[in-house]
């Protein structure tokens, strides 16, 4: 696995999402370490989202989406993921999906292999204002989640599946800042240090009919997945894995 080390000009991290100008994607730096992941296959009740940031959902039904075009996935996916949320995240009242990315070998973004948590939590209430600015007040004052909802899009996940962090495993002092540079906007993500200790695991033989619920940020129980794509050295398929992840946040 690969964790956040440092920054090569001793400046705040930074991350590009598309091309920068000066060419320069990311300052930060990584160290590799030897660890295990354990396979949560079998044993998938054993993980809590308020606990763990962490759940799994099973037998998800086929909605007929192809993930070709955004407008596709926009109006025939994100309904059956508002859905889900609302049924299998506790106390969950209301839904906002806000945006998603698919993954695939020749396509704009593959798997990231660099340990993370999506959003900090300034960066996870700035979504409030960013995209429900009328009511950002008021909703700020109850129970806010960030979570992204992630499955496969082309069958068994044979390469690169998603491992994750055990919440509590992680220590907040290995936590730090990253500015994550979109072209018309700047958010803000964590590199995740490596400490021992961390409980990593991963979920084997992942369906289109399974899905994780990865929560970035929880403001009444603290809650953080970080996570990172990694190479199964028991693999030897040649298929490529594809993934969405579509990103929500969930109030109540």
């Amino acid at each position: 696995l690969s964790f956040y080390a440092s920054t090569f000009d001793g400046k705040p991290g930074f991350n590009y999402v598309e091309k920068p100008t000066n060419g320069i994607y990311s300052n930060v730096t990584t160290s590799s370490h030897q660890l295990l992941v354990t396979d949560i296959r079998g044993s998938e009740d054993q993980v809590n989202l308020d606990r763990d940031a962490v759940l799994t959902v099973s037998n998800i039904p086929d909605h007929g989406c192809t993930f070709t075009d955004d407008a596709s996935v926009i109006n025939d996916f994100y309904p059956q993921v508002g859905q889900l949320l609302l049924q299998h995240v506790p106390g969950a009242q209301r839904v906002f999906i806000f945006d998603h990315t698919i993954r695939r070998k020749f396509g704009d973004r593959g798997p990231v292999l660099r340990a993370h948590i999506d959003q900090t939590p300034a960066s996870a209430l700035a979504r409030i204002t960013r995209h429900l600015p009328d009511e950002a007040t008021s909703l700020s004052k109850c129970r806010v989640r960030l979570i992204n909802f992630w499955r496969p899009i082309n069958g068994t996940v044979e390469n690169y599946p998603l491992a994750f962090a055990l919440s509590g495993s992680v220590p907040d002092a290995k936590l730090e800042s990253v500015k994550h540079h979109y072209p018309t906007w700047t958010g803000e993500t964590y590199g995740v240090g490596y400490s021992e200790g961390q409980n990593w695991c991963y979920w084997s033989k992942m369906g289109n009919s399974d899905a994780l619920l990865l929560q970035c940020f929880d403001s009444e129980k603290g809650g953080r997945l970080a996570h990172s794509a990694v190479v199964d050295p028991t693999s030897t398929s040649q298929k490529y894995r594809e993934s969405i992840e579509v990103r929500a946040l969930v109030f109540g």
